[in-house]
C-alpha cells in the first residue's frame, strides 16, 4: 500500500465516533454470563454490518464435551459469537480480536473525566474493541479496496476462560494472523505466560475448642501446604523465559481465597483454599499441573496428619495455556513498525504473565499477539479507565496494519 493511500485512511480516523461507540460499548453492562453478554454482541454484528461487512452472528454451543473445550466459571444459558469480514477473497491476512465480556462492577456509565473514560470494561477491553471498529471505519470511508480479506472477531467468555473465541476457531474462522486488542500501555506483547485455577480441600479432626490438643486444625495443616507451595513458586520463577525477565515474579502462585471452620469454639475439620497457579511459556497445562500436585503430595508425605489425610487437589474453572508468537514471524515486526510509524517511537516488545485469547489463536495456527489501549494494572480495579489519546492512537495504528497486510 502506498503512502498516499495509507495517510487518507490515517486521516479518515473519526474520533469523535470511536469515543461514542465506546461510551455505547460501556453502557451495555456485559458482564460474564449475564443476558447483556447476548446484547452486546447483537450490538457488535449490528455495527459491523453497517459497515458493510460480511457477518457471521450465530449462537454457540456450550456444551463441555467437545475436544478443548477451555472451561467456564460462570453458568451461561446462552451466548453468540461474531465475526465480520471485509473485502478481498480467500483467508484474511489479518484478524483483529477483541473481547466485550468484563467482569462484575458497578460503574457503567461511561464518565469522561480529565481526558480518560472511566468505567467497567473501558480499559479491559472495550476501548480496545472502539478502536478496532474504527480502524475499519477508516478503512471504508477511504474507499480502500482490499486485496486479501479482513476479518473482526468479537467474543465473549474471554475472562473466565475463553470460549467465545474456542467457538470461533472451531466455527472454522481463521487468518493469517491476528493482533488482539488487550491493553498493553504502549507495549508489544507477543508471548502470554498461562494460568490455572486450583482448589485444595485440607482434612482435620474437629473437637471443642477448650481440648484441641485432642483435633487436628485444618487451618494449621493448610500452613503446611502454603509454605511448600511458596518453595514451588520459587523454583518455577528461578530462570525465567527472557520475555518474561522484566517480571518480578513471571509465573506467580496465588491463594486468593481461604474458607475453613464453621464455629469459633470449634476445631475445624476441614479448609477449602483456591488460587492462581501460572503456567511457564512453552509448558504444558498437564505438565504444569502435575509439578503442583507432586508439589503437594510430598508436602503430605512428610507431615504425620497429611500422610494418612492428604490434601485433595482439584482444577475448577477455565484453562489458560501459554502462547507464543513464533521467532521471526513477520508480524511482530510490521506491528513495531506500524506503531512507530503512528506514535513517533519505537514500542518495547516483551511478554506477559496472564493468560488471554492469544493461546487459542497459537494453538491453532495464526501468528498472534497484543496491543491494545489501556493499563492492565487498572482492568478489574475500581478505578478502571483508559485514556482516550491511546484509544484513538490504538485505532491508527489497527488501520496502517490492515491496510499494509490486507492491500
Amino acid at each position: 500500500m502506498d503512502f498516499e493511500t495509507e495517510q487518507t485512511v490515517l486521516a479518515a480516523i473519526d474520533d469523535q465516533r470511536i469515543v461514542g461507540e465506546l461510551r455505547e460499548l460501556v453502557r451495555i453492562p456485559s458482564v460474564d454470563g449475564t443476558a447483556a453478554e447476548v446484547d452486546v454482541q447483537a450490538w457488535c454484528a449490528e455495527r459491523l454490518r453497517g459497515l458493510g461487512m460480511d457477518v457471521d452472528h450465530w449462537r454457540l454451543d456450550l456444551r463441555a464435551d467437545a475436544p478443548g473445550f477451555p472451561g467456564m466459571e460462570v453458568e451461561r444459558a446462552e451466548a453468540w459469537g461474531c465475526v465480520g469480514v471485509l473485502g478481498g477473497a480467500g483467508t484474511p491476512g489479518l484478524i483483529l480480536n477483541g473481547h466485550v465480556d468484563v467482569v462484575p462492577g458497578d460503574a457503567f456509565d461511561a464518565r469522561i473525566e480529565d481526558g480518560a473514560m472511566w468505567g467497567r470494561g473501558t480499559c479491559d477491553m472495550k476501548g480496545g474493541v472502539a478502536a478496532i471498529l474504527g480502524a475499519v471505519a477508516a478503512i471504508v470511508a477511504a474507499g480502500i479496496r482490499l486485496r486479501k480479506p479482513l476479518a473482526v472477531h468479537t467474543v465473549v467468555g474471554e475472562e473466565d476462560g475463553g470460549v467465545g473465541t474456542f467457538a470461533t476457531l472451531r466455527r472454522g474462522h481463521r487468518g493469517e494472523a491476528c493482533l488482539i486488542a488487550e491493553p498493553t500501555a504502549g507495549t508489544v506483547i507477543p508471548a502470554n505466560a498461562g494460568s490455572l485455577t486450583f482448589r485444595l480441600e485440607v482434612s482435620g479432626l474437629a473437637t471443642h475448642g477448650s481440648t484441641r490438643s485432642r483435633g487436628v486444625s485444618a487451618i494449621e495443616k493448610f500452613s503446611v501446604i502454603q509454605m511448600a507451595l511458596q518453595d514451588l513458586e520459587r523454583e518455577r520463577n528461578r530462570d525465567p523465559h527472557p520475555l518474561l525477565a522484566h517480571l518480578d515474579l513471571a509465573n506467580p502462585l496465588s491463594v486468593g481465597t481461604i474458607a475453613a471452620g464453621d464455629w469459633a469454639s470449634t476445631v475445624p475439620d476441614r479448609l477449602v483454599a483456591e488460587g492462581r497457579y501460572g503456567v511457564r511459556l512453552g509448558e504444558a497445562p498437564a505438565d504444569a499441573r502435575a509439578a503442583f500436585e507432586t508439589a503437594v503430595a510430598d508436602a503430605c508425605a512428610k507431615d504425620d496428619w497429611l500422610r494418612e489425610h492428604p490434601v485433595r487437589v482439584s482444577w475448577p474453572g477455565g484453562e489458560f495455556a501459554s502462547g507464543l508468537l513464533p521467532e521471526d514471524d513477520p508480524l511482530l515486526a510490521d506491528t513495531v513498525r506500524a506503531v512507530a510509524d503512528v506514535s513517533g517511537g519505537s514500542p518495547a516488545v516483551k511478554g506477559a504473565p496472564y493468560g488471554s485469547d492469544l493461546r487459542q489463536y497459537a494453538a491453532a495456527g495464526v501468528p498472534t499477539l497484543q496491543y491494545g489501549p489501556g493499563d492492565v494494572r487498572y482492568a478489574h480495579a475500581a478505578d478502571e479507565h483508559v485514556v482516550l489519546a491511546d484509544v484513538l492512537q490504538a485505532a491508527r495504528v489497527y488501520a496502517l496494519l490492515a491496510v499494509r497486510r490486507c492491500g
